[in-house]
């Protein structure tokens, strides 16, 4: 099953799929049916070998394609054993139609238990689906966590069992899957925050009707598609010298925080940027000459000097160990009034807080924590909805946003991106010292913002991946993905 590389509100596809259907021609419980036989092909290739499944049914149209993989399940003999929550008599339209072909082909239904049977080897969740939208029922909530615990693979039709569609927040619990199978149009929030703990591998089925799905809908959020840095940046010429690729200037690196600035500015460089120039804390500059002389070190304390070096650059970046002292302060307000392109990270985004401004001309990284500062909110209420968060951070502060965490979302006012590579081993010091050096290279180098952070966010993904595949991801340091951001970028 290919993946699409568009995402969808659960509203869109709850109104479209009907229309979609109408379109080719095809009745609703056709479209049951297709659904029920790609989650049972999914089952069948991932567990050839499984003699016994567990489907757990709901009373909506979610159990009702439990029906379908029951009913073709056992048609190929492996035991089946359906748990239905509320009782048969809550199922109606095509759902009712689903559970009659089951029970007349001699399927049997029985109520939930609260313990897996030690012989089942594949459960199938499709209790709830992406209508839910307030915390799930305790009764159902129970056998969640019954599923959970048994430790069997399960396969989640459409959606885990309460997550929500739309957020990825989980909605007082929900299933753990190993594979997730969304059908027609995928749902926004099975690839962000939360959602990435318990969607597994997503599949997508579109069930035939995908292609007149996508024509009658706009999608509300779309993937970044980049493979190779190399086929966006711009061709080298020839004849060109280090001033034709980019001049960058950061700023960071107080005493005793001169890691931070010295991963951002190692990434800036091995990123592509024809010069990189760092302004940091003198205790500093010696430590950053003699670790990576290729990039240009020296003291922040001359003013003039700042304005200089600003007048030089194509590009500034602010906030790896820039600090929250008067020095930072001050240095901070310099590049603040700056008309040059920016990216404003860490520290840096702990004064824009203080003094907050929109600028178009900006990219702003923050994660979670500092995207609640930055919104005068709270963690929970960041993550319980991070499309929100991203779209009030770019209506409040301009510019493109990116709201780091998993599965990374770009905002740059007309679109939002979310980043489907990365891994958990990304979450370690320095991680966004380098993707500030990255974003800022890119930018150097002359592509505009919106796809200076998406083609960093991406890069920077796919450079950790890389060496967690190598590796794995324990232990994967930020300074680990160095030599993989110059193979990307070629």
């Amino acid at each position: 099953m290919a993946m699409t590389n568009v995402f969808y509100s659960t509203q869109q596809v709850r109104e479209g799929e009907q229309h979609a259907a109408d379109a080719k021609g095809l009745k609703m419980y056709s479209l049951m049916e297709r659904a029920g036989q790609a989650v049972f092909a999914i089952g069948m290739a991932q567990y050839p070998s499984s003699e016994h499944w567990l489907i757990c049914c709901g009373s909506g149209n979610n159990g009702g394609d439990g029906y379908i993989v029951a009913s073709l399940a056992k048609s190929v003999g492996i035991y089946v054993t359906v748990w239905q929550t509320g009782g048969p008599d809550s199922l109606t339209g095509d759902a009712r139609v689903a559970y009659e072909h089951w029970r007349s082909h001699g399927g049997e239904v029985s109520k939930p238990d609260d313990q897996v049977p030690e012989s089942v080897d594949v459960i199938i969740d499709a209790l709830l689906g992406t209508g839910l939208k307030g915390p799930v029922r305790m009764s159902t909530l129970s056998l969640i966590e019954a599923l959970n615990r048994s430790l069997k693979p399960v396969i989640a039709v459409d959606i885990p069992s309460g997550l929500c569609g739309d957020t990825g927040s989980v909605l007082g619990g929900a299933v753990k899957a190993e594979h997730t199978v969304s059908f027609i149009g995928l749902k926004q929030g099975l690839v962000t925050g939360k959602a990435r703990d318990y969607v597994g591998e997503l599949h997508f089925a579109g069930l035939g009707v995908e292609d007149a799905f996508d024509h009658m809908n706009c999608p509300s959020v779309h993937a970044i598609q980049i493979k190779s840095s190399g086929h966006v940046l711009p061709k080298r010429e020839a004849s060109s010298h280090k001033g034709s690729h980019g001049k960058a200037l950061l700023f960071g690196g107080n005493e005793g925080m001169g890691g931070a600035i010295l991963l951002a500015a190692m990434a800036t460089a091995k990123c592509g940027t024809g010069m990189t120039s760092v302004l940091c804390h003198a205790y500093n500059v010696t430590p950053l000459l003699v670790s990576t002389p290729e990039v240009m070190s020296a003291c922040w304390d001359s003013a003039e000097f700042v304005e200089k070096r600003m007048q030089w650059s194509d590009v500034l970046a602010i906030g790896p160990g820039l600090g929250r002292d008067e020095k930072a302060y001050r240095i901070y307000s310099t590049v603040a009034s700056s008309d040059k392109p920016k990216v404003v990270d860490a520290d840096a985004l702990y004064f824009l807080m203080q003094q907050p401004n929109q600028d178009d001309n900006r990219v702003i990284t923050p994660h979670p924590a500092e995207a609640a500062c930055l919104l005068q909110s709270t963690v929970a209420e960041i993550e319980a909805d991070r499309y929100a968060a991203i779209k009030a951070l770019q209506a409040r502060y301009g510019g493109v946003i990116v709201l780091k965490g998993a599965g990374s979302l770009v905002c740059d006012g007309q679109n939002t991106y979310v980043c489907l590579a990365g891994n958990p081993g990304m979450a370690s010091a320095g991680m966004g010292d380098v993707l500030t050096g990255v974003i800022t290279s890119f930018i150097a180098q002359g592509i505009d913002l919106s796809q200076a952070a998406r083609l960093g966010v991406q890069t920077h993904s796919m450079a950790a991946d890389q060496n967690a595949k190598a590796f794995g991801e324990r232990g994967l340091l930020a300074s680990d993905l160095l030599p993989h951001l110059r193979h990307l970028v070629n």
